[in-house]
């Protein structure tokens, strides 16, 4: 029997709204409402204690205001050498580079490429009565608003934020994605809805959000998502023709934990009834990336957030590239002393029984923010068992981006 997905979200003591900090580094965590939020822990006190304590006394030396210092490149450093004292040195950042700004542009070098693979906002007309909020596993706007708002707590540039769907508008996504960062390129995507029509951001909009940036910029620095949903049999692979040819999508995604309405359950992506022909539909119409969302489970059932079937799923499909979202993390708080990362330790174990296997890629959004602010030794085992097995060059850069702000 099907395990309940006892790693939903649901309101739990000690969880609070609306906290605001000017600490320019989150020290606590907030959730996206897929998965319950670690509680603070106390290493994290340390060092948000440590920042001020620095922050005060550096503030003074540059004769600003300890808030506006934190602000600064020297804020950041000051933060970064914050969590070094207290989880070992995993930052490369000197102590001069948080007393004298030259010390930061000199270290800071030329721009990096920045592709992220993984950014959001919420469609205008996405459920506006609200009907997701009584389906079991859904998402609803609530609960992505209520996302946001949370975030304060750990991103002060969010405090000018109306607390309206607004701050999760295309307007503010094109604005925080390409204005207030470093990406370069970036990737739709979308939560799931009642249907692939009626996600989040439904694919005809995404593409079109895609190619009006791409037309303004006279560049392609915006791709975008399709959505597969197999479990709808042929209303899916035609709905998948629709997105190939007209939309002209630039890959799928997935979601094996959530299930469409009138279902009860999720699927395996290596179930040859159910999710071969939609593998079979993508290599046929020539977009053969598949970005599935696994770890930090979400829908009714757990087990189905499980990436241990796109091993089968790989080898059956060679010519066929999967991006496994979140690179399979059970949830943040469930990372081991022994260095085990539960999901993503035992799928990096089973693909190295298959070095051969070459078609399947690790992201890391929401894992690596949520890992590197909260536990950085879970974090530096998960990054180096991801790229013992798979690579460097299969690991991929995702932020989540913008539930939490701008990546």
């Amino acid at each position: 029997m099907a395990l309940p997905n006892r790693n939903a979200f649901a309101l739990r003591p000690g969880m609070r709204r609306g906290l605001r900090t000017d600490i320019p580094i989150p020290t606590r965590l907030v959730s996206n409402e897929e998965f319950p939020p670690l509680g603070q822990t106390s290493e994290q006190v340390e060092v948000e204690r440590r920042i001020r304590e620095q922050a005060g006394r550096l503030a003074g030396r540059l004769g600003l205001r300890r808030r506006d210092f934190l602000k600064t490149s020297g804020g950041m450093a000051a933060s970064l050498l914050a969590m070094n004292s207290v989880f070992g040195r995993f930052f490369d950042v000197l102590e001069v580079e948080a007393a004298e700004p030259d010390a930061f542009q000199e270290r800071k070098g030329e721009p990096f490429f920045i592709f992220d693979v993984q950014l959001h906002y919420v469609g205008a007309a996405y459920d506006p009565a609200d009907a997701e909020a009584g389906r079991k596993g859904a998402v609803t706007r609530h609960a992505l608003l209520g996302l946001r708002k949370q975030a304060r707590a750990l991103n002060p540039k969010l405090a000018s934020d109306r607390g309206t769907m607004a701050d999760l508008s295309w307007e503010n996504f094109v604005k925080e994605v390409f204005l207030d960062s470093e990406t370069a390129i970036g990737l739709i995507s979308t939560p799931p809805g009642p249907y692939p029509q009626e996600a989040v951001v439904p694919p005809k909009e995404m593409t079109h959000i895609r190619d009006e940036i791409n037309r303004i910029t006279r560049s392609r620095r915006m791709l975008a998502h399709g959505l597969v949903t197999p479990q709808l049999g042929q209303a899916d692979l035609d709905f998948m023709e629709l997105q190939a040819q007209s939309l002209k999508i630039d890959a799928w995604k997935a979601y094996t934990g959530a299930a469409p309405k009138g279902f009860d359950r999720g699927w395996f992506v290596d179930d040859e009834r159910t999710a071969y022909p939609m593998l079979e539909k993508a290599r046929a119409l020539g977009v053969r990336r598949l970005c599935v969302h696994k770890g930090l489970p979400l829908g009714p059932v757990v087990d189905y957030n499980h990436p241990r079937d796109l091993i089968k799923a790989a080898k059956d499909f060679p010519d066929i590239d999967f991006l496994v979202y979140h690179s399979g993390l059970l949830s943040v708080s469930a990372a081991k002393p022994s260095g085990e990362v539960p999901w993503t330790t035992e799928f990096c174990a089973l693909k190295k029984k298959e070095p051969g296997l070459r078609n399947i890629y690790m992201e890391l959004g929401s894992t690596f923010g949520a890992l590197v602010t909260t536990n950085p030794t879970a974090c530096a085992h998960l990054l180096g068992q991801v790229i013992d097995a798979f690579g460097a060059d299969h690991v991929l850069w995702g932020t989540d981006s913008i539930w939490y702000g701008t990546p």
